[in-house]
């Protein structure tokens, strides 16, 4: 990707962005955007940053040959600090290319996973916010927002993560935000009749998440942001 990024550091410890030339990496922004609040005081302290690769339903090879080059041009190694996997990865090839992607690789198994021993339910924290992965198949209906609910309670989870629909959501119910990313290669689903390739990367702060959405239209990655705030969803 090329980019030229000007940035003026301001007598009074603020930073401002001048121009972008070029598509910029949301991963590359993440870090230039951590720069910009812990400038001053928490200069050392914004350094260490938590980007979370959410992702899923690969089927691969079974529906797919392959992650699109697009996408692999994004999720470069070194960048991404934790990855949590919906499942149907489908292969254990799949699971190796995460780990390359970053050491820190939480799977649940997905309806296709026979051959891959991963548990159905994973709960995490990550800064200040409890997680839970599901797949999303032991969900009936599939997908409903009020079953996911009660799993959310059972799990006491701040972050419920699902897959299994191929669908990218991400909403705000209850007080609690729930997560879909998709399918990251756009595999087949009877749920939808054209599924577009998509991913969230979660750019984790105290108290807030920036959430922003990768998706595929016509071989370019197109991203979207949503800021959600415990209690609160923007």
């Amino acid at each position: 990707l090329d980019v030229l990024i000007v940035v003026k550091f301001k007598p009074e410890g603020s930073l401002r962005l001048h121009k972008f030339v070029g598509k910029v990496c949301i991963l590359q922004w993440c870090l230039i955007r951590n720069l910009w609040v812990s400038h001053g005081k928490n200069f050392v302290a914004g350094l260490s940053i938590q980007l979370v690769l959410v992702i899923g339903d690969f089927h691969i090879p079974d529906r797919k040959r392959s992650l699109h080059p697009a996408f692999k041009t994004l999720l470069a190694p070194g960048k991404i600090q934790h990855i949590l996997c919906t499942g149907n990865l489908t292969s254990k090839h799949m699971y190796d290319y995460l780990k390359l992607i970053c050491g820190d690789v939480h799977v649940v198994k997905g309806d296709f996973d026979e051959a891959l021993d991963f548990p159905l339910t994973k709960v995490l924290s990550v800064g200040n916010f409890k997680i839970g992965l599901i797949h999303g198949h032991q969900i009936v209906p599939w997908g409903d927002q009020k079953s996911l609910a009660t799993l959310q309670r059972e799990l006491d989870v701040d972050i419920l993560i699902s897959g299994h629909t191929h669908k990218f959501e991400a909403y705000e119910y209850a007080g609690h935000f729930y997560i879909n990313p998709g399918s990251a290669t756009g595999a087949y689903s009877p749920f939808e009749k054209n599924p577009q390739p998509s991913f969230v990367l979660l750019d984790i702060q105290e108290t807030a998440i920036q959430l922003y959405v990768y998706t595929l239209v016509n071989d370019e990655h197109k991203v979207s942001r949503i800021e959600y705030q415990k209690n609160k969803c923007l």
